[in-house]
């Protein structure tokens, strides 16, 4: 008889075994890598190892035993890891960037992996990595414990693999909703984005591993990311991207800041001394390194001097160049001192000498278990009309299911932040136009939800093909998606291929049509109205169809909330016409990046950020727009209801009320808007939390309102104020519904 192939005989076994199995194999696979070592051999000697000292006392006593070119050696990475382990630098795992320790001082490897959303690639001492939710769909859980539990899962299978370090933590802020990579970042407000960052990275941390905040900074768009200059205010930086960096650090510690490849107001982020030096290290406090993202270092010592530390993934400025300029005066050997002081502080910090690496085969039961779980509570309800969910299987007969390879996966965002496919691409490779889907089949979960019902697919290339399976079925749930990823924007908010005349099609077809999304961020739906009712589901990992249907059937009630601003159309932007690159000038050539094997026909150029303070809700409402979807929205399959707010300058109490017939969850916010003289026309997000409240039950909520939240950046002092006079406070369920209202003055 024929053997049967690996995964044909998963797919024959019920769940438990498949699982069983599969973890076997991975062990098995595993195993042998495991028995070999990738770090130097240890040598654990020295007053550097008194464990009772400061990570900056133990750093000090380090460089004072380091030669020059042994400093220089930490300050740069040992080249591009690209192609098969037989081209990595000895030791070497593979993935995103490598740095050589330094054995006799027991300074251990520094080894990166990009994950954001999980490791991106496997290193050469394993073969799984959970690929999680995106970030943006994190945000959108508005979870602190949740942002917990997704960095620390993030940090043990880094661990297990042997990396020490992550480059996730994306904190920069959707100023442009056509951001290719938004999906890697954390919404639009500086409060949300950087509170969950800051919490996933500190329990990133926890793991040993250092965590990273990128891309900074005012890296807001992607095309031409490598020419662009941002032209922007400083208050303005400060109380938008820069804030959110700044909350992030606080709030985790991280050890690392990877700076952008942008230009700001002139100076590239790399070496901009009002970004590095004075903004990050002197007024936020940031006792880490500065790593430069992949080909974002241009000079030697102009960077050193305002403030990187770290040249990736080569040593074009920071090998050679850099000993000449140390020797030379023109970078002072007090600053090289720093740079190495810094990296090492970081090591020491999150217990690299102490706590080394100590491989093991992941956990992959618990890391299917949590990408499930934050699925379920980041996939956002955006419209239900006449309670089409949740669908009761009982009652229906049939389903459609339609559009965007429903039958075999979910999508997922492109570019360093993909994570391997547990499996491999849910669709072929000659098909899938560069895009890879998770293999999470909706068309399977919805089938196991209603094992009564007939189920069927429709690809949705084909509109009358797709609308006539709509018109013979019950319910049809249409799929849709926004490819996005790193190195372009999208060209619109559009939905791509026809989509739009697709889901037109079957709602005409069919009154009980319900849309689900996968994007990497906001989109536009002309077809809204038409619609029974609408799931943001972002790309939801590796279980995201477990999730989704789970959502659908009623088994989760859904609580997530939108941290982005959805536009009815471009033309409410506060750039209708994305600020995509300039025609290239005839014959010019640049360098993509420094050391690059290829060129491009391009020109630097510039950028306004002509909105200023107005980032995403905050542009809605100082321009009285009405936004198709505001921040903050998203709705459950219970209600809720609010009263009795007390604020102060210090604090706010409230009660939240669940209203409706079953257990649910509720986000709520604390909205506050400034005095006049502050000139800021609009409210700022300053508060949040999450709820759970059985149906009935009430709950007395109290949150502390942070000063820094309430003031504004005052350029002309270099530095926060709390403006005096009346500020309001308004509390609710988004940033649109705030059904309570309050006042209290600062400053009389």
């Amino acid at each position: 008889m024929a053997t049967m192939p690996m995964t044909k005989l998963l797919e024959t076994l019920p769940r438990p075994s498949r699982l069983t199995i599969a973890a076997l194999a991975l062990a098995l696979a595993v195993a042998p890598a495991l028995a070999q070592s990738a770090q130097p051999p240890r040598k654990p000697a020295g007053p550097w190892m008194n464990k009772t000292l400061s990570p900056d006392q133990r750093a000090d006593l380090v460089i004072k035993a380091l030669t020059l070119d042994e400093k220089i050696s930490l300050l740069h990475a040992n080249g591009w890891e690209m192609g098969g382990p037989e081209t990595l630098p000895l030791r070497a795992l593979g993935n995103a960037g490598f740095i050589a320790g330094i054995p006799r001082f027991g300074i251990p490897d520094l080894q990166m992996a990009d994950a954001t959303v999980g490791v991106t690639h496997s290193s050469v001492f394993g073969r799984y990595s959970t690929p999680l939710p995106s970030t943006i769909a994190e945000a959108s859980s508005w979870d602190v414990d949740l942002a917990r539990e997704y960095g620390s899962l993030i940090g043990r299978e880094l661990r297990d693999q042997g990396y020490t370090m992550t480059l996730g933590g994306g904190v920069d802020l959707t100023r442009e909703p056509r951001n290719g990579r938004n999906f890697e970042y954390h919404g639009e407000d500086p409060v949300l984005a950087g509170t969950m960052t800051g919490a996933e990275m500190k329990a990133l941390q926890e793991q040993h591993i250092i965590g990273d905040l990128k891309h900074y900074a005012m890296n807001d768009q992607e095309s031409g990311r490598s020419f662009v200059n941002v032209k922007v205010g400083k208050r303005a930086m400060r109380e938008s991207d820069l804030l959110g960096f700044e909350i992030a650090l606080k709030g985790s510690g991280a050890g690392a800041v990877m700076c952008s490849y942008n230009l700001v107001n002139g100076d590239y982020a790399c070496e901009n001394d009002y970004l590095l030096n004075q903004a990050l290290k002197k007024d936020f406090g940031f006792q880490g390194f500065v790593i430069s993202d992949w080909g974002a270092t241009h000079s030697t010592a102009k960077a050193a001097n305002a403030g990187l530390d770290l040249e990736m993934p080569e040593a074009d400025y920071f090998g050679e160049a850099l000993k000449k300029a140390v020797e030379s005066g023109e970078v002072p050997v007090s600053r090289l001192d720093n740079m190495a002081h810094r990296i090492l502080r970081s090591e020491f910090a999150v217990g690299l000498f102490d706590n080394p690496p100590d491989r093991r085969v992941p956990d992959v039961f618990h890391g299917l278990e949590v990408a499930e779980r934050v699925a379920e509570q980041t996939i956002v309800l955006l419209k239900n009309a006449n309670g089409q969910l949740p669908l009761a299987a009982s009652n229906i007969h049939s389903i459609a299911i339609i559009g965007s390879h429903a039958d075999v996966g979910v999508l997922s965002g492109g570019g360093s932040g993909q994570v391997d496919p547990i499996g491999g691409n849910a669709i072929p490779w000659a098909v899938s136009n560069g895009q890879v889907w998770h293999r999470s089949s909706p068309l399977k979960a919805i089938r196991a939800k209603a094992p009564g019902a007939k189920v069927a697919y429709d690809p949705g290339t084909d509109t009358n093909a797709a609308a006539a399976l709509a018109k013979a079925s019950d319910v049809a749930i249409v799929f849709v998606n926004q490819p996005t990823g790193e190195g372009d924007d999208v060209r619109s908010l559009s939905l791509p291929d026809q989509q739009d005349a697709l889901v037109s099609a079957v709602a005409a077809a069919n009154p009980h049509t319900i849309v689900v999304i996968e994007s990497g961020g906001a989109i536009t739906m002309p077809w809204i109205d038409k619609v029974s009712a609408v799931l943001e589901a972002w790309y939801p990992g590796t279980r995201g169809a477990e999730a989704l249907a789970g959502i659908l059937f009623g088994d989760v009630n859904p609580s997530a909330k939108l941290p982005v601003t959805f536009a009815k159309s471009e033309a409410d932007l506060p750039h209708p016409v994305e600020m995509l690159q300039p025609p290239p000038r005839q014959g010019e050539e640049v360098p993509m990046f420094p050391g690059a094997p290829w060129k491009v026909n391009t020109r630097r150029f510039d950028i306004e950020y002509d909105e200023g303070l107005l980032v995403g809700y905050k542009w809605y409402d100082a321009k009285n727009k009405q936004p198709l979807f505001p921040f903050g929205y998203g709705l459950s399959y219970t209600t809720y209801s609010y009263s009795g707010l007390k604020a102060s300058s210090a604090q706010v109490t409230f009660d939240v009320k669940n209203t409706g017939k079953r257990a649910g969850a509720e986000i709520a916010e604390v909205y506050a808007t400034l005095p006049l003289a502050a000139g800021e026309p609009f409210q700022r997000l300053v508060a949040f939390k999450k709820i759970a409240l059985e149906p009935g039950e009430s709950k007395s909520v109290t949150l502390d309102l942070n000063p820094h939240y309430l003031s504004i950046f005052n350029e002309d002092k270099n530095g926060w104020e709390l403006v005096a006079g009346e500020y309001t406070v308004e509390v609710g369920g988004s940033s649109r519904d705030l059904p309570l209202r309050g006042t209290f003055r600062t400053g009389d």
